[in-house]
């Protein structure tokens, strides 16, 4: 009974694994913005080609924006995104994984980027046997097969009816290693890790912060010949209490929401923490993590806003850099909403310019380079000619700063190592670069 019992068993998991893989896509449309059909291609037959015109009926009665991305209608699932004014949709009459469909939109839409720049309506028309013959390379009955750009550009090119030899796709389709050609080789061997943060922050009125987050990502331009192994070590917390150290005394940071390029041995990742890969030829996102902790603000902005008889008002804003002074900090953009019909700007800043955009309603202070742990002095005088109600701190809208710093990680992050291992032994030269910048950086006044 037992041996019966575990066939039915295998017998269950078999066909729910085939209930599972079943599930793809239907067919693909380009439209225009009038929902006009571009280009279609149909995997597998069991969805009528009038649904594309009625999901365009809908966009068409209701606003784009109230329009779902996934839908549902009479058993069909529409799935679309627009790029400039061309919608790509996908349909299924199956219950499909719509995030894997979604992301294939996107992944297509990168596609047709490297091969024709923008995509225009006039693009895709002029472009359409190219897009067939991605299309079809692309996806096959439904699921996806081949995204990388890279591998697709060596033997699907816009000359290639030009060709007298046959043209035969690269050994990289074929392999498990879909993502790189094979004999790649360069002069000099070299790969270069950028590691960015976006600090996204919203202080209020009384300069408590109300929210704060760090997104960061990895990326890499792989100039290395051959087949290369690399392990990738990061201060990660966890893994040094995986290997019983003391992640204080290590500065080690614990990172959210981490999402990695499909080179990425998860496995390797999920045993001990280390980054294992074989990266792509060229420039690519290895990955992107997000820590949600409390931030000290990098540049501190007080404001203070006098009004004077409803005929002038005058600004005095004060900017402090909360960095270490080995750090400096580029580009800064400082932008002072003002009332709408102030005018006669005149302004005072110990560094920088300023300048007023009325058409934003807003003044903008520019400081080129903004050193650690100094703080600077802008005054501003408008002339105030109409008779209004003063603003609330609710009503005014917040300051914005925008600033980008070098060699400098917000969260602590560090490439602790890069091991680069090929049969070849040949010698590799890895270089690190940190950069943090501002993101969603607002201070309410």
């Amino acid at each position: 009974p037992k041996a019966t019992e575990r066939k039915q068993t295998t017998a269950t998991a078999t066909n729910q694994k085939y209930i599972i893989m079943a599930c793809g896509c239907s067919a693909i449309f380009i439209l225009d913005a009038k929902g006009k059909i571009l280009i279609s291609r149909d995997y597998r037959g069991d969805v009528s080609l009038g649904c594309a015109e009625r999901f365009i009926s809908r966009i068409m009665e209701k606003e784009e924006l109230d329009v779902k991305p996934i839908s549902e209608e009479d058993g069909v699932t529409y799935i679309y995104i627009k790029a400039n004014n061309v919608y790509l949709l996908a349909v299924t009459n199956r219950n499909a994984n719509a995030a894997m469909i979604l992301m294939f939109l996107y992944k297509a839409v990168n596609v047709f980027q490297e091969y024709f720049k923008e995509i225009e309506e006039e693009s895709i028309r002029d472009n359409f046997v190219i897009i067939y013959e991605l299309l079809d390379e692309m996806m096959d009955f439904g699921y996806p097969q081949i995204t990388e750009s890279k591998i697709l550009q060596e033997y699907i090119t816009q000359e290639s009816y030009k060709l007298d030899v046959e043209v035969r796709p690269p050994p990289a389709i074929t392999n498990a290693v879909s993502w790189r050609s094979e004999n790649i080789k360069h002069k000099k061997n070299e790969v270069y890790l950028d590691v960015m943060e976006s600090v996204n922050l919203l202080v209020n009125t009384n300069g408590n912060v109300l929210r704060s987050e760090i997104v960061g990502s990895v990326k890499v331009n792989s100039k290395l010949s051959g087949m290369p192994h690399l392990r990738l070590g990061l201060n990660d917390r966890v893994q040094f209490e995986s290997y019983g150290r003391n992640a204080g005394s290590n500065k080690a940071i614990e990172m959210e929401d981490v999402s990695f390029h499909q080179c990425v041995q998860l496995s390797n990742f999920e045993h001990d923490r280390t980054i294992s890969f074989i990266p792509p030829d060229g420039e690519f996102e290895l990955m992107t993590y997000r820590l949600n902790t409390q931030i000290k603000p990098l540049i501190w902005i007080e404001a203070v806003i006098d009004r004077h008889q409803h005929s002038r008002i005058e600004f005095m804003v004060k900017a402090r850099s909360q960095f270490k002074q080995r750090s400096t900090a580029n580009n800064v953009t400082i932008s002072i909403p003002v009332p709408a019909d102030v005018d006669s700007p005149k302004f005072k800043a110990s560094i920088g310019k300023v300048q007023y955009a009325p058409d934003k309603n807003i003044m903008i202070w520019k400081i080129k380079q903004f050193p650690g742990g100094r703080d600077f002095i802008m005054r501003a005088h408008f002339g105030l000619p109409s008779i209004q109600d003063e603003e609330t701190p609710e009503d005014r809208p917040p300051i914005s700063v925008k600033f980008e710093i070098p060699y400098f990680t917000v969260s602590g992050i560090q490439v602790r190592y890069l091991k680069i291992v090929e049969r070849s032994n040949y010698q590799a030269l890895p270089w690190v670069r940190y950069i943090t910048t501002s993101g969603d950086y607002q201070v309410r006044v």
